[in-house]
């Protein structure tokens, strides 16, 4: 049944990202949809069901949206050409559709309850690969696309994602709205240079990759365990720290090459105003990425009865976790 799941879940997205219709874009994201269900209501515990609830109910109403604004346009232009999105109308619907998929606010509500509902692989899985397909659709409509709106979305989205993590202690939900204030930083460069938009796609799943798998070595879910990683395995939680910091954006590590891209290509748009807000509003960020490297590497383990100590484990560690933390911290440099 995985091996069913997990292909469909590759075979959605690559139909959707190479269609050019835009019926096929659309069963290319129902197949992803359906084949993820099973994988967040694995565990059979109330809040994971309820997770799948969530996210069959919006990830439905977005794909019924996409279904909308396509058809609208079909009317209006005879076009079923995905790059052919020219009808006002339509991009707005499809635009609200796209951020209902991503998460972006103001439809971001469902991404940190459904990531805090699932295991942490799925969790893996649903902030990267299943954020694949809507963003190349968003790539290939950004011509005609309200670049206002797209702007404004991606600034509050920014300053969510940072101000809503500030108060969590689960790790799922932090790496959740870390996960919408990076959506933000790919959102308002789309309009302008959408090669920008994929390379920080990219870059943003391979450090999230690799925090994931760490998180899911050391099988941390709050905060608390996260203090008492240290004793486990040293060096992954330092690995763990450098790749926090990239994903925080500070140089030289890797996660620093798609911010200073992006605020050049805005300062040569003269919107040096955004850049300059949604570069302090990473900060908001930078400050729940040091929270967790904090807990990680620089606390010693409480001297509480409450908390067991880790055993030290020599057991090799995953070769693509040693792979992805590398290349997000050594990318750039």
């Amino acid at each position: 049944a995985k091996l069913i799941f997990t292909t469909s879940l590759f075979l959605g997205t690559t139909i959707t990202i190479s269609s050019n219709h835009w019926i096929t874009a659309w069963a290319g994201l129902e197949i992803n949809t359906l084949a993820i269900l099973p994988l967040i209501s694995k565990s059979h515990h109330p809040r994971s069901i309820e997770a799948a609830t969530k996210y069959f109910l919006t990830q439905a109403t977005a794909s019924t949206l996409v279904l909308f604004a396509s058809m609208t346009n079909a009317w209006h232009t005879g076009q079923w050409d995905i790059t052919q999105l020219t009808h006002p109308t339509s991009c707005l619907i499809l635009t609200s559709a796209i951020a209902m998929k991503l998460g972006l606010v103001p439809f971001h509500f469902w991404f940190p309850e459904v990531l805090q509902g699932s295991p942490l692989a799925t969790g893996l899985l649903l902030s990267t690969i299943m954020k694949f397909p809507p963003v190349v659709l968003l790539v290939m409509t950004s011509p005609s696309l309200n670049p206002t709106l797209l702007t404004f979305m991606a600034i509050s989205s920014a300053a969510l994602g940072g101000w809503m993590g500030l108060n969590q202690t689960q790790t799922r939900k932090i790496m959740a709205f870390s996960s919408i204030s990076h959506l933000g930083w790919m959102t308002i460069i789309i309009s302008y240079d959408p090669k920008l938009t994929l390379l920080n796609f990219y870059l943003y799943t391979m450090m999230t990759a690799a925090v994931f798998l760490i998180l899911n070595t050391n099988d941390t879910l709050s905060l608390s365990t996260l203090m008492t990683t240290w004793a486990k395995n040293p060096t992954l939680s330092a690995m763990l720290l450098l790749t926090l910091l990239s994903l925080a954006g500070l140089p030289p590590l890797t996660g620093f090459l798609p911010k200073w891209l992006i605020i050049q290509e805005l300062t040569k748009q003269d919107m040096a105003i955004a850049a300059t807000v949604i570069s302090l509003l990473s900060l908001l960020g930078l400050f729940f990425y040091l929270r967790l490297a904090y807990c990680a590497t620089i606390t010693l383990p409480p001297h509480t009865t409450n908390h067991m100590k880790q055993w030290h484990t020599n057991k090799p560690v995953n070769t693509s976790i040693a792979i992805l933390t590398t290349m997000s911290t050594m990318l750039l440099p």
